[in-house]
């Protein structure tokens, strides 16, 4: 296919309308005399599912607006591969996520300094969470009440979550009506990404407001093949869209938002990478960076799930009722549920230091295999994940094609102590706990998984090799530090080369203690001003 000359030039073209790129589009896009293209491989977020915050049950299997990965057969899970789902749509993945507002706490952000990450301890990253944050509660010392993200307590909440918080409470854990407040620990319901009962993803929070700007661009349908280069600078993107191969320009930057899985399979794409892998796939080397694809960590969780004796569940709520009460009673009702209604964070036994290093999603339905298999009759799921995981994957090439989806190597539990392992069987063990309590005595069935109640540690990690899944926070892939392995420097520009940066969860040292929404939403937001040299 013949490469086309595009036109106009841009000053800045932004890879992926995710969560950062969507920031990107909007904040650079500010100066009246920038031009900036934003390509996303997926489409418009036209459906209405993606907007009726209870819709994300129904776009688990929808593939238009999802990439749809999965991981390589993993050694430690019984060599099972694992569903990694990730947005292909306008929004990126705050477009089909559930929606909880969770930031980590401070200490996981001078982690960050202390790795390398100059500039991005808590006292730095603060004033960019409070200025995305449009919190409906109002502002004050740790949240923003006007930004574009709006933060809002939930409409709906099934009388199950309120149980599940009960329940916690009886088992010890104190509650908490703000995890993002002073303290993380403890158990209550979620603040969502919603404005007025509707998803607020980053297409609406910040995209919308911005795109009749005559110096935006955004193409849907554009997957970019390679970054270009000339004398050590990055020049423009090879795209294509709408059946035609094109080269565009780009006069300052090239801002590269792909995410965790797709940022270095670029990087690599364009020869930038280990270089021996580079050449495997035919690939010139442009920088030989070993690390790219390389520090990859998630957040393995584990689901326990108990039968209902009481018709509460959203089991059985049909597609059909959601919406009428969604749409025709002003988004009121179950609509307006993220399902993952109620959590938590606790400081386990084994916790090296003060910060939790487990976090609960409660869920008033059955979810087995992220829900894409349907169990007969109602029930409950409370998912419990390890924060701090040690075990570290990789990005690899499938091929020299961007079309190819890359190869996951996610290694869970792969860590030499077996520490992870000992820290999944503490989230078995907690939340069987939490379930056996006396709250949840009037609604408690017969247990599904695991389907015995008194399970020894070692059948337990034989459950979680059985069960484990992704609760979809994969970062670290493009590691940001000062050394010179690292992928991008504290300014998030990739090292060997000018013009390009990397802006997404890719460039995290080490995850945060939580959900990546948030966090990936500040680190765009700090790289806006990085950008425009304003700090």
């Amino acid at each position: 296919m013949p490469v086309r000359p595009a036109a106009p030039a841009y000053d800045y073209i932004i890879i992926g309308a995710g969560s950062a790129g969507c920031v990107l589009a909007n904040r650079l896009s500010e100066d009246p005399d920038v031009r900036v293209l934003l390509l996303e491989a997926g489409p418009r977020d036209w459906h209405p599912f993606i907007h009726m915050p209870a819709g994300l049950a129904k776009l688990v299997n929808r593939k238009g607006v999802n990439w749809n990965y999965d991981t390589a057969p993993e050694p430690q899970l019984d060599n099972r591969t694992l569903w990694w789902p990730r947005g292909k749509v306008l929004g990126g993945s705050s477009s089909i996520n559930a929606m909880c507002y969770i930031r980590g706490v401070p200490g996981d952000y001078d982690d960050w300094a202390a790795r390398g990450a100059t500039g991005w301890h808590w006292d730095n990253v603060l004033p960019y969470f409070r200025r995305s944050e449009g919190n409906r509660r109002g502002a004050d010392a740790l949240h923003g009440g006007d930004g574009p993200l709006a933060v809002s307590d939930l409409r709906h909440v099934n009388p199950l979550s309120r149980v599940f918080i009960e329940a916690a409470q009886q088992a010890g854990f104190p509650h908490n009506d703000d995890f993002n407040g002073p303290q993380q620990a403890g158990v209550g319901l979620y603040q969502v990404t919603q404005k007025d009962g509707a998803r607020c993803s980053a297409a609406v929070a910040y995209l919308r407001p911005a795109r009749e700007r005559p110096n935006l661009t955004v193409e849907t349908g554009a997957l970019v093949n390679r970054i270009t280069f000339e004398s050590g600078r990055a020049s423009g993107v090879v795209y294509g869209a709408r059946g035609r191969a094109f080269h565009q320009p780009a006069a300052r930057e090239v801002l590269l938002c792909g995410g965790a899985i797709n940022s270095p399979q670029l990087l690599m794409l364009s020869g930038i990478g280990p270089a021996e892998e580079l050449r495997a796939h035919g690939i010139a080397v442009q920088v030989e960076a070993a690390d790219v694809g390389g520090n990859l960590q998630d957040h393995l969780d584990i689901c326990t799930l108990y039968h209902a004796t009481q018709r509460l569940t959203y089991d059985r709520l049909s597609d059909a009722r959601i919406a009428w009460g969604y749409y025709l009673r002003n988004r009121s009702g179950a609509g307006t549920s993220n399902i993952a209604e109620a959590g938590g964070f606790v400081r386990s036994r084994l916790a090296p230091d003060d910060r939790a290093d487990i976090q609960l999603h409660f869920v008033p339905a059955m979810l087995d295999d992220h829900g894409r298999k349907r169990l007969a009759g109602d029930g409950y799921t409370l998912h419990a994940c390890f924060l701090r995981p040690r075990s570290r994957g990789r990005i690899r090439l499938a091929s020299a094609r961007a079309s190819d989806k890359a190869r996951i190597e996610a290694n869970y539990l792969s860590d030499a102590d077996g520490f992870d392992l000992k820290m999944m069987v503490e989230c078995a063990r907690l939340s069987r706990e939490i379930l056996k309590q006396s709250a949840f005595a009037p609604y408690r069935g017969a247990p599904i998984y695991p389907a015995r109640e008194d399970l020894s540690d070692c059948e337990l990690e034989a459950f979680i090799r059985a069960k484990a899944e992704s609760v979809y926070h994969p970062a670290g892939s493009c590691r940001m530090g000062e050394d010179a392995a690292s992928v991008v420097d504290p300014q998030l520009r990739v090292r060997g080369v000018d013009g390009l940066r990397v802006i997404d969860a890719s460039v995290m040292p080490v995850l945060p203690g939580g959900n990546t929404n948030a966090p990936v939403i500040m680190i765009a937001e700090r790289a806006a001003d990085l950008i425009r040299g304003c700090i």
